[in-house]
């Protein structure tokens, strides 16, 4: 018997806040893991370190960004799939995106890790903090195609609807890292060794977890071929590739922004790699966004039911801004605490009570980029997230960070980038309205419900 498609009914706030909360979950116990990371290696009393930890984390997330996009071309053919009711398709494209996830995976990674030393010090790092972030580096980057992995396993069980197992992948990982930083950082004394080992026994944990669900509960993968990889070549590509240039966008602004604070000395540094670690534990919720939405308009949208796919997008904004009024009342009474954990003083301490003042507030209009992005993917526009995107972190960065850093030094980096930040996401907010009053091309109004919707899907999918 099919599977029902679980958010063509019921309450789409409901939804939106489950899908949302679980997929957070997941999330933050991988950042809260590089939070504690960061404490670890503050506590050592090495303030290299912890500027090595910063550098390297923007070189990861510049990675980890190749992952994101597979895994949105997974979830999104998946959920329309589902919407349509057509489920043998639906595991036909989950077999394949997992596979090119793989073939182009494993080659980006050895890219990556060959010109480590050249990214490392396009950072803006030298000396001693260089080397320390490259052999950080050496030990986690070869593990790229096992988090795609599990990535992927986690949007396609999302695209299901099965929040709580793509929750639960990501909890296994974050809890493996955990119980091992304590042990490999000060136990076996390896410092930022031990901290990178920790991430590598992460991401295999993460991979197994992702994938298992999939096999005992959701009717596994299908048995690939030539034809069907070839087939399905083009419809992934077309999701796959403007959503990896869409996620390589921030890794890159970020660049900017670091190589920005550089200027102002480690301290600076240090106090962004604290922020760069409190911002995803604090608005993880928000960064589970688009892949918490995504299937929600992805499946009324294989259904052709238009009203709800602009509903889903409504129900996800007043989200938005019901979490983060209160996430940043709540930074804003803890940031003397938060401090004192890092042991925070002079600009370092300066940068973590402006990140949890009024730019916490400005935090919305990331979601709202979020948001859009996950419509845009869904709805046949992905070109117009990787524009969104990346105009935010360039025309959107670096004017805006560097008059703020030569207004107001350090500080005005970080609120240039924040300026940015709500220029576009009011774009990006008019760009979907505009997409979705338009019925995603016209495509949402065509398709009919019943057996005919089904089979107009079913040749959309099959191109």
């Amino acid at each position: 018997m099919a599977e029902q498609a679980k958010f063509l009914t019921g309450s789409l706030f409901r939804h939106v806040t489950v899908m949302s909360l679980t997929a957070s979950v997941g999330i933050m116990a991988i950042f809260a893991v590089d939070f504690i990371d960061m404490i670890f290696i503050a506590m050592l009393g090495k303030a290299e370190l912890a500027a090595a930890v910063g550098y390297a984390g923007a070189i990861l997330f510049f990675t980890t960004s190749f992952g994101i996009g597979m895994a949105i071309a997974a979830g999104a053919l998946v959920a329309r799939a589902l919407g349509a009711g057509i489920e043998e398709v639906a595991r036909e494209k989950a077999t394949h995106a997992l596979i090119f996830g793989l073939l182009f995976g494993a080659p980006f990674a050895a890219l990556v890790w060959v010109n480590l030393p050249a990214l490392v010090a396009l950072m803006g790092a030298t000396g001693e903090t260089a080397d320390l972030a490259v052999q950080y580096l050496r030990i986690i980057v070869p593990t790229l195609p096992f988090l795609m992995v599990g990535m992927t396993g986690g949007a396609i069980l999302r695209a299901h609807g099965d929040a709580r197992r793509a929750m639960m992948a990501t909890i296994y990982g974050g809890v493996t890292n955990a119980v091992l930083d304590p042990v490999l950082i000060f136990g076996l004394d390896l410092e930022l060794t031990g901290a990178a080992l920790a991430s590598v026994a992460a991401r295999l944990v993460i991979a197994a977890t992702g994938l298992l669900p999939i096999l005992r509960h959701h009717g596994g993968f299908t048995m690939p071929s030539p034809g069907g990889l070839l087939r399905d070549l083009r419809p992934v590509l077309a999701i796959a590739v403007p959503a990896i240039l869409t996620q390589l966008a921030t890794p890159v602004g970020q660049a900017w922004v670091t190589r920005s604070m550089a200027e102002f000395g480690e301290a600076a540094v240090a106090g962004m790699a604290i922020v760069g670690r409190l911002t995803p534990l604090a608005f993880g919720v928000i960064f589970a966004l688009s892949g918490a939405v995504g299937p929600i308009i992805g499946q009324n949208f294989g259904a052709g039911d238009a009203a709800r796919v602009r509903g889903a997008f409504a129900a996800a904004l007043g989200f938005v801004a019901l979490f983060v009024a209160a996430m940043a009342a709540l930074l804003f009474g803890l940031r003397g605490p938060i401090a004192a954990l890092f042991e925070a003083e002079g600009v370092t301490r300066d940068l973590v009570f402006l990140f949890c003042g009024p730019l916490a507030l400005a935090f919305f209009f990331n979601g709202v980029i979020f948001v859009a992005n996950a419509a845009f993917n869904n709805l046949g526009h992905p070109f117009y997230s990787t524009w969104i995107n990346w105009g935010r972190h360039t025309l959107g960065t670096v004017p805006f960070v560097w008059l703020g850093a030569a207004w107001l030094g350090a500080p005005g980096v970080l609120i240039g980038q924040a300026v940015g930040g709500v220029l576009f996401g009011l774009l990006a907010w008019a760009l979907a309205r505009r997409v979705m009053t338009q019925g995603a091309g016209g495509r949402v109004e065509r398709a009919p419900f019943g057996r005919e919707g089904r089979l107009h899907a079913l040749m959309n999918l099959r191109r």
